[in-house]
């Protein structure tokens, strides 16, 4: 990928870039709700898709309590394995393909980390300089491989009972994606300008800089 980048003090010292946010790494949930309410339109579809998305979700998660009630069961079992699935190994699954994002743009140094009782999750690599276009494969690479392999496993599956898993990982892991949808779309505050992000492992923080 993109080798040029300019260096953490090149970012820190020159007069041709500007320091445009701080995020400490507790404050993320804050952070990406700021950034929800803005009016891009990155936010406005993801909020469109989402919607969708709840309502679909909500569907096909209250079926299998229904089918239970009329006698069969089996569809509840999966529905129960999914959320369990989901908010164990499906949250190492989505760091972990941060990870693998992050190793593509040439990171040499991730740290998988998070704040439970926030139910916050991260994936960090330490003064590594990412530009937009790099940030944009970090962020969407779990949205776009876990929805891929969820929707398959959907078509083949219908009309049998483990069909109410996948529909339900599914539906789930959009939400998990808020929070990089919500990262994501900080750079378009900037339109015209490239942005450049880098993490310090040792103050839990992450800097955005704009080219001047």
């Amino acid at each position: 990928m993109n080798m040029t980048n300019p260096t953490i003090e090149e970012l820190q010292n020159s007069e041709n870039y500007e320091l445009v946010a701080e995020l400490e790494h507790r404050q993320i949930k804050e952070f990406v709700i700021d950034q929800i309410s803005t009016e891009s339109r990155l936010i406005k579809g993801f909020m469109i898709y989402q919607g969708i998305i709840i309502l679909v979700g909500l569907f096909f998660a209250t079926r299998p309590i229904v089918l239970a009630m009329r006698g069969n069961s089996e569809p509840l079992f999966y529905l129960l394995g999914a959320i369990i699935f989901t908010f164990t190994l499906l949250i190492i699954i989505h760091e972990l393909l941060h990870l693998l994002a992050l190793k593509i743009t040439g990171a040499p140094k991730i740290t998988i980390g998070g704040y439970l009782k926030k139910f916050i999750f991260y994936a960090e690599a330490d003064r590594h300089v990412l530009n937009r276009k790099q940030f944009e494969l970090v962020a969407l690479t779990p949205l776009v491989v876990v929805k891929a392999i969820t929707l398959v496993a959907i078509v083949l599956t219908i009309g049998e009972p483990v069909f109410y898993f996948w529909m339900f990982v599914m539906s789930a892991h959009s939400l998990f994606c808020a929070g990089d949808i919500g990262l994501l779309s900080f750079f378009d505050r900037f339109p015209g300008s490239e942005v450049y992000t880098y993490d310090l492992q040792e103050e839990k923080r992450s800097y955005f800089f704009r080219e001047k």
